[in-house]
């Protein structure tokens, strides 16, 4: 069986089962979090399609993403979630997604599903089968420990890979995506963080204004603003393939759940990185 194992434990979250437990649940606790623990609703999906969470260090990040898992666990249980990350490591193909295997985290392991994944394949020529894009990359990785706090290893999933990130690209993965997924209990979540190492007041503009634009489900003006006022959020071609898949999956609504910077951590507001928390809803 193919495994793909983490290279994140013990780094970007905590390397064993219940110290990570822990972990994220003092991120759902946090004051920069929901502040309180998910009922988790064990029925199919009613509302949430897609989500925007960040995929920093959970000291960093962790509470941030706690707001939008807390959104997803009240909501109901996904048999299938879809994340999208970017690249960060230049390895592998320009669009790339696994079709078989699982992903192990402390938590245990996560099926690939692959009946999905080869179904995405069919529906656009631009993403390849490319286990070596997912091998160290971290983007993804990360949102599988919250996913499995809240329901186990009863779901499966499918990871896409981004280093090509232009907007007709995000855009046709996204249609794929809906096509797809179309009636059936899935959520699609874009892993990204925000506007990088600038200061405090830079980086909350910045980002504030892109994110109005996720609000507004806009992905050409929030890849204008992206350019434009160079946001250098990692993951602008996954958000702008959520935006694209949740309106054709019927999403009425974007909502800022939380936007707070690791500056909100660390006290030093002089270089920050900007986390958003964003969920779609029909």
């Amino acid at each position: 069986m193919n495994v793909r194992r983490p290279t994140q434990a013990g780094a970007f979250y905590e390397g064993d089962a219940e110290t990570l437990k822990t972990q994220i649940k003092n991120c759902f606790l946090h004051e920069l979090g929901p502040k309180k623990l998910p009922k988790v609703n064990t029925g199919r999906l009613a509302a949430v399609v897609g989500l925007v969470c960040p995929h920093a260090g959970y000291m960093y990040s962790g509470a941030v993403a706690a707001n939008a898992y807390y959104e997803l666990a009240q909501d109901g249980k996904p048999d299938t979630t879809v994340i999208l990350g970017p690249n960060h490591t230049g390895y592998g193909s320009a669009l790339a997604l696994m079709n078989e295997g699982v992903w192990r985290t402390p938590l245990g392991d996560v099926k690939i599903d692959s009946a999905t994944a080869n179904q995405i394949m069919q529906e656009t020529s631009i993403v390849d089968v490319d286990d070596v894009a997912h091998r160290f990359e971290h983007s993804i990785e990360v949102q599988l420990p919250f996913l499995q706090y809240l329901y186990g290893s009863e779901f499966k999933f499918v990871p896409i890979c981004y280093r090509m990130q232009d907007l007709a690209s995000a855009v046709e993965v996204g249609n794929a995506l809906a096509k797809v997924l179309a009636g059936k209990n899935t959520v699609v979540i874009a892993s990204s963080d925000m506007t990088h190492y600038e200061s405090q007041r830079n980086a909350a503009a910045k980002d504030l204004a892109a994110l109005k634009a996720v609000e507004a489900m806009d992905e050409k003006l929030f890849r204008s603003i992206i350019e434009t006022q160079n946001v250098t959020a990692c993951g602008y071609g996954p958000i702008s393939t959520v935006i694209a898949a949740a309106k054709r999956l019927g999403a009425k609504e974007a909502k800022l759940l939380s936007y707070k910077s690791s500056g909100d951590i660390t006290g030093d507001y002089s270089s920050v990185v900007g986390y958003a928390a964003v969920s779609f809803k029909k």
